[in-house]
């Protein structure tokens, strides 16, 4: 999920009842609902982005050890201010080490949703796991937990435990939705072809929870589509998308250290290929953000005559 919705969470939390318990609990909630994206740094280094990111800092390591150093360092912060005398409440390691963990496993859980991936096992495994459920800036979810930060603001935690509620409510509804769909489009699929998909995404879309993609992997092409409820309804695109990925410079192309790197992350690979004076120019792309030229997503390279 985007960073406004982890942060939403976090102070969500704070305010359903932590605030009274210790200091610095909404700064604490909310720095570790953020925390696990410290892996935006590798954007300062030549490392392919996607290869690196929701790896490591999301894995189960992580969430076991960024906790603990979270608390500790918001607990250190806490008593040098009661110590200066800049607080009323006194920090309690164990309530920053309880929203510490709340805001990492909240934060591991959102990114799981998304079509985009999480490697939940990292650095034990690489092995992407995939919510397709709900979609990576949910406006909703933005109404629902702001909505509940507000009008917590002077100490009334019913509200943002209310929130936080509607909140689980909802993302659980996406999930059976999710998985729900994803059974109507296999079924649909093998009625058309006779065969089931190498693999396929029934994956949400921007603002509407009652309509989704379908990316459908048929063996040398993609097949895209779309899924709305109310009433159901599949539809396939008659215009499949080749991979290309037999095509010799595509072979060639992967020894590249960046095409390798978005090799890692993706799901759905497609290549393009087209004569240059230098050779032969290949662009891979992955179908989940086919349109997205930038943030790392896609990659050139020319392979030489």
């Amino acid at each position: 999920m985007d960073n406004v919705c982890h942060t939403l969470v976090g102070m969500a939390v704070a305010r359903a009842g932590f605030r009274e318990r210790t200091a610095l609990a909404t700064t604490t909630a909310a720095i570790a609902a953020n925390l696990p994206d410290l892996d935006v740094l590798v954007f300062a280094t030549d490392v392919p982005s996607v290869a690196f990111r929701r790896g490591i800092t999301h894995g189960v390591p992580a969430q076991v050890l960024l906790p603990i150093a979270c608390a500790g360092i918001m607990w250190q912060i806490g008593r040098r201010r009661e110590r200066a005398g800049g607080i009323g409440t006194a920090p309690h390691f164990g309530w920053l080490l309880a929203l510490s963990c709340i805001g990492i496993l909240t934060h591991v859980f959102l990114d799981f949703l998304n079509t985009y991936g999480i490697r939940l096992l990292s650095p034990l495994s690489q092995r992407w796991f995939y919510g397709d459920a709900v979609f990576i800036v949910d406006v909703w979810l933005w109404l629902i937990l702001g909505a509940g930060v507000v009008m917590a603001r002077r100490s009334r935690p019913r509200f943002a435990a209310a929130a936080l509620t509607a909140a689980t409510l909802y993302v659980c509804g996406m999930l059976v939705s999710a998985a729900m769909a994803r059974r109507i489009v296999h079924d649909a699929w093998v009625a058309r072809t006779g065969v089931a998909p190498r693999a396929f995404m029934v994956g949400p879309v921007p603002l509407t929870p009652f309509r989704r993609e379908i990316i459908i992997d048929a063996g040398d092409r993609y097949v895209e589509g779309s899924f709305r409820w109310m009433p159901t309804q599949v539809f396939f695109k008659d215009a499949p998308i080749p991979k290309n990925d037999a095509h010799p410079a595509v072979q060639a192309a992967r020894q590249d250290p960046v095409i390798r790197g978005i090799l890692v992350w993706s799901r759905f690979p497609a290549w393009d290929t087209r004569s240059v004076p230098a050779g032969v120019e290949v662009r891979l792309r992955d179908m989940r953000f086919r349109g997205i030229d930038r943030g790392g997503f896609s990659a050139t390279t020319v392979v030489p005559h």
